[in-house]
């Protein structure tokens, strides 16, 4: 063990008996002293990380290293870390001092040593003169500020805390966020804190673990996270952004939208398809009618001037939808003539139907690998009656791609993205399926598609679907292409070379 880390999980899976797996193969190191917030939407397997580093759960794989020590099978009592739930779980018989006094009485501590601990856990935790309330008369906040001094009167080493904030109004968080900031400055003590709010995670944490689908997408500080997603989900899940598929030319050369922007990354090759984010209130934005007037970019207009950079960025243009004020900004959203849309936050106001020029500096264009390409790729069969059997269906497909094929044989099945067909009700699809995962790419909606047998189908669509939605999937029998594993990578290769 590293002597800093007090908290190592190494490769842990669980799975349960259902067959899925709430965390896939997850590892974190964590140092003493840390604040982490273990960020992600509902299901993605952050609270059973977090049950399974307390001990309330057991991981199918992997171990967990508590101070250097193997913990993975321990129970949570010999656990050097204390739990502060959602739902507080505090005794409704008991009042505030006995509430937080329960866990030194049940280790038979000395009556004075219990009431000195408790009176300065309550101290601490801003509840100085509540000792002898009931806890059924204490509000929310109240409430948890007892959860939360009940778990650090023992002193734990670790301090777990599962949504410990969720069940508070909007200015009671808030309070709480500086409240609990507070206390792990005075603590000292290592924080893991769970939560699916991003301004939460951004506010409180030395680092964030961002988690989907049971597995860890990043982990960094704050700043990295929100100005440096290393993928689409990453991007899209913290803060908002404009994410839109786009070309690697070559070193610092990005295309998107048709243009190619200056951009300060290297190393992704060349004429790579890759994804690029711009956060709204990085592109800078001005009324073209003053462009036309040679009022803009480094001539001498004093609004202009202070609001766009001088100097030759590549400019691109579009007609104003929207614009609604959000109290600190305007949120605009303008559409460019080849159909793009554009989320944008300034300081000034653009009303719809405006022409506005956009500019965006290169260090604030983050570009990110593509995780998919334009192809769907599945294993597939040769069967009786033109067919064609995979993603556990039988699939009709052209007469012409079958003359090379027997039944019985193994093929490799390609499907675009874009061919694939989405309806309303389940029962008129081939299978069936859940929307899964949104993501809107500036003139088309991603979706990732989770068929009922558990497989994952990737769809481009410029419908409008919700997560969760339960829809049937077609695809045309001149849409299914067959091949051997070699022609998918010349597919590949002449996908990235277009």
């Amino acid at each position: 063990m590293t002597n800093d880390y007090i908290i190592e999980v190494n490769h842990v899976s669980k799975q349960f008996e259902d067959g899925k797996y709430a965390l896939d193969d997850v590892s974190l190191q964590v140092k003493k002293g840390e604040f982490v917030t273990i960020l992600g939407p509902s299901g993605c397997g952050k609270t059973t990380l977090l049950r399974c580093i307390a001990g309330f759960q057991v991981a199918s794989s992997g171990y967990i290293l508590l101070k250097g020590e193997d913990v993975t099978s321990t129970p949570p009592y010999k656990r050097p870390v204390n739990t502060v739930f959602q739902k507080y779980a505090l005794f409704p018989h008991l009042n505030v001092f006995d509430n937080v006094a329960f866990g030194l009485k049940m280790k038979k501590m000395e009556p004075e040593t219990i009431v000195r601990k408790v009176k300065a856990a309550l101290k601490m935790a801003n509840l100085t003169g509540y000792e002898d309330r009931e806890v059924d008369t204490l509000s929310g906040g109240q409430q948890q500020r007892v959860a939360i001094a009940r778990a650090i009167v023992n002193e734990p080493e670790v301090l777990l805390l599962d949504e410990p904030l969720s069940a508070l109004d909007l200015k009671m968080r808030h309070d709480m966020q500086i409240e609990l900031k507070e206390l792990h400055d005075q603590l000292g003590i290592t924080f893991i804190y769970v939560t699916h709010d991003q301004e939460e995670a951004l506010t409180l944490s030395d680092r964030v673990v961002v988690m989907s689908e049971g597995k860890i997408q990043q982990i960094g500080t704050p700043t990295d996270i929100y100005n440096e997603p290393q993928n689409c989900f990453v991007a899209d899940f913290i803060g908002e952004s404009n994410i839109l598929s786009a070309r690697m030319i070559k070193d610092k050369k990005v295309e998107f939208c048709g243009k190619v922007f200056d951009c300060i990354d290297e190393g992704f090759g060349e004429n790579e398809p890759v994804d690029i984010v711009i956060r709204p209130e990085d592109i800078y934005v001005w009324d073209k009618a003053q462009e036309k007037r040679g009022q803009i970019v480094g001539q001498e207009d004093d609004d202009a001037e202070d609001r766009v950079p001088k100097g030759k960025f590549t400019r691109w243009y579009g007609e104003v939808q929207s614009c609604i004020f959000k109290g600190v900004h305007y949120e605009i959203r303008a559409l460019t003539p080849d159909g793009y849309e554009f989320l944008i936050q300034d300081y000034h106001e653009y009303l719809p139907g405006t022409e506005i020029g956009m500019l965006v500096k290169p260090e604030d264009i983050q570009v990110m690998k593509k995780e998919h390409d334009i192809y769907n790729y599945f294993d597939g069969e040769i069967v009786k009656n033109g067919k064609v059997r995979f993603l556990g269906a039988d699939w009709d497909v052209d007469e012409k791609q079958l003359e090379s094929y027997n039944v019985g044989d193994e093929v490799r099945v390609g499907v675009k993205f874009r061919d694939v067909e989405l309806q309303d009700y389940e029962e008129e699809g081939t299978l069936s399926g859940e929307v899964h995962f949104i993501l809107y790419k500036g003139n088309h909606y991603h979706l990732t598609i989770l068929t009922d047998d558990g497989d994952t189908l990737f769809v481009n669509t410029n419908d409008v679907w919700d997560d969760g939605d339960r829809v049937g999937v077609t695809i045309a029998p001149d849409h299914i292409y067959l091949m051997s594993r070699e022609q998918q990578r010349q597919i590949e290769d002449e996908d990235r070379d277009e």
